[in-house]
């Protein structure tokens, strides 16, 4: 008799009310039709922090952030519920203390038998955890796709660029010879200077592809960041016009990075450009330096180490997302059909990667562009050590050279070149023909060999060259910088295009 009197004293709505409100993973709580809260459970409490006591007859609509409640967004979800028998949908709600988290709601309406709207029931999921973890994870992807797609175009753009430097070369060198030979009539010289030019051009172009390609040669030594940027003050100063204004705030103290000075000189003056192409009517701006450690972190965009960051703001125009994330990629321009290559910026990321640090671009539309280079900070036994001095070619007599091309077109026009310049060539289009003289007992003097070309490169002919004669001078001619090992990483290295004038320097380094 007492078992069932204890059931029957318990009322369906009152063991409904304590179902519900032992619920602590979901808020669930009524509201009435005007929006005003009518019952407040334990999982409400939690995620909302408000005490029943303190919320019951509150409109539902303080959970929502400003911008929603402005855009009418809550009493466009009661609307729903009504005209569709439910709402369903994800977004930020606030909390008592002001935080904001992710939920996942549901309006479902009440009615009377008769039909009349009684209320709704609202069913709220705390989704922040897995919000976090999916902007987390759309991070890591952007970041591989973007990995990827870097890599891919400084593939294709590092290849274009060696193609093209053969071109050059060959362009280069029948132009020095031609020179030579057609004597001194104006006409002729002066379009003789013109085609010079135009290649020099081209030239300057591959150079910009090469950098993006991470494929440059780089000349790398200690460099002290301030007292370059004072070095070239009035280059910039004139670079940017006298409606723009130059501030600089360096760092005292700094330790000098590892960088090229001609190159990083140049990347400063590509951002000056792009400056004040983004200033049309005038501006300032900003040039800085700042240290920066960077620890060891799975998710470090840069190795751990100590970095040196020239930062290069402006008060331009600035860029939308758009074009804030393709403003690296090569050949990408806002200045129009003519009036920039595209390949001012992707020439300074790719500068900053080959040299080991991180190129950073900050934008918004209307608020200016900040650039950050982050240079890697020079090892103490390097910075502490004297920069060698070059040393005057000596004479070199006349030599039997081998000059090794797959490209026949550069493989004439070196010949050309060395033979006017008194030497003796033999020319071969692969290794293996190089190999096969050596086995022939050709003498030889000189090796010069490109580096790209196929079934044997240039450093794997150096090597089989060196175990069959181990003091012929070996030179390697590239239009990129390919990393080597070995003894081939420290063999002289001819840089495409080339000069009649570059050929006689590095002969006379190697035949020392």
């Amino acid at each position: 008799m007492s078992e069932n009197f204890s059931k029957n004293s318990i009322s369906e709505e009152t063991r409904f009310r304590l179902l519900i409100d032992a619920v602590v993973d979901y808020a669930i709580y009524m509201i009435d039709p005007h929006g005003v809260i009518t019952s407040w459970n334990s999982g409400a409490k939690r995620f909302k922090g408000y005490e029943k006591a303190e919320i019951l007859g509150e409109h539902f609509s303080r959970f929502y952030t400003e911008r929603d409640r402005a855009a009418g967004l809550p009493q466009r979800a009661l609307d729903t519920a009504i005209r569709e028998g439910r709402f369903e949908g994800e977004g930020w709600r606030v909390r008592k203390d002001g935080t904001q988290f992710w939920c996942h709601v549901v309006i479902d309406p009440i009615f009377s038998p008769g039909g009349q709207l009684l209320g709704f029931a609202k069913i709220t999921r705390d989704l922040t955890d897995r919000k976090k973890a999916q902007e987390a994870l759309e991070k890591t992807r952007e970041a591989l796709f973007q990995a990827q797609k870097m890599q891919a175009i400084g593939q294709l753009t590092g290849g274009i660029a060696h193609d093209f430097n053969n071109l050059l070369t060959v362009i280069l060198g029948n132009l020095e010879i031609v020179r030579k030979r057609v004597g001194d009539d104006p006409k002729v010289s002066r379009l003789l200077e013109n085609a010079t030019e135009g290649v020099l051009r081209g030239v300057s172009l591959t150079q910009r592809m090469l950098a993006f390609a991470r494929r440059q040669e780089l000349k790398t030594e200690p460099v002290d960041v301030a007292a370059l940027i004072q070095g070239i003050t009035g280059l910039l100063r004139s670079s940017l016009g006298p409606g723009i204004r130059i501030d600089t705030r360096f760092a005292q103290g700094l330790d000098p990075v590892m960088a090229d000075v001609n190159q990083l000189e140049l990347a400063v003056l590509n951002l000056a450009t792009n400056a004040r192409d983004a200033m049309p009517e005038g501006g300032s701006v900003i040039i800085s330096t700042r240290p920066e450690v960077v620890l060891e972190h799975a998710q470090a965009p840069v190795m751990a180490g100590r970095y040196v960051c020239l930062s290069f703001a402006d008060s331009g125009e600035g860029m939308d997302d758009a074009t804030l994330a393709s403003a690296k990629d090569p050949f990408f321009t806002t200045k129009g059909l003519g009036k920039g290559t595209g390949l001012g910026l992707s020439m300074v990321h790719g500068l900053v990667e080959q040299l080991g640090g991180r190129f950073v671009l900050k934008s918004e539309k209307g608020q200016g562009t900040t650039a950050e280079l982050w240079l890697p900070v020079a090892d103490d036994a390097v910075a502490g050590k004297p920069l060698a001095c070059a040393e005057d070619s000596p004479a070199v007599t006349r030599l039997r050279v081998l000059v090794v091309d797959d490209d026949s077109l550069v493989l004439t026009s070196t010949t050309l070149l060395l033979e006017d310049l008194g030497h003796r060539v033999i020319g071969v289009t692969s290794g293996a023909q190089a190999l096969a003289l050596f086995d022939q007992g050709e003498v030889i003097d000189l090796m010069i060999t490109d580096m790209a070309m196929p079934n044997m490169t240039g450093a794997q002919l150096a090597h089989a060259v060196r175990v069959l004669n181990p003091d012929l001078p070996i030179v390697l001619a590239t239009g990129y910088a390919e990393r080597l090992e070995g003894f081939a990483a420290q063999l002289p290295r001819l840089s495409k295009p080339f000069t009649q004038v570059n050929l006689m320097e590095i002969i006379g380094r190697s035949m020392k």
